[in-house]
């Protein structure tokens, strides 16, 4: 039997680290003014939506305490 002289068949991986390109990745685009305009709309809608839930959730957390204490018929008999 011959015996290899890597004892991993992916021995390049290991190495992989050490690697540095010399190549620089392109520089970003510059946002246009319609993706600037729709994420300001994104984020407003969301930021919109919680407050609007927010303010339409109120009264149900709130406990009201005008309202008279139901008794179950069961204990009035």
């Amino acid at each position: 039997m011959i015996r290899r002289r890597e004892p991993v068949p992916f021995a390049f991986l290991a190495e992989a680290d050490t690697f540095r390109s010399n190549v620089a990745p392109p520089p970003p685009e510059p946002s246009s003014a319609g993706q600037i305009a729709g994420r300001w709309l994104l984020g407003f809608t969301i930021v919109a939506s919680l407050v609007g839930s927010l303010v339409i959730g109120m009264p149900a957390l709130s406990l009201d305490h005008t309202a008279p204490a139901q008794q179950s018929q069961a204990q009035g008999r």
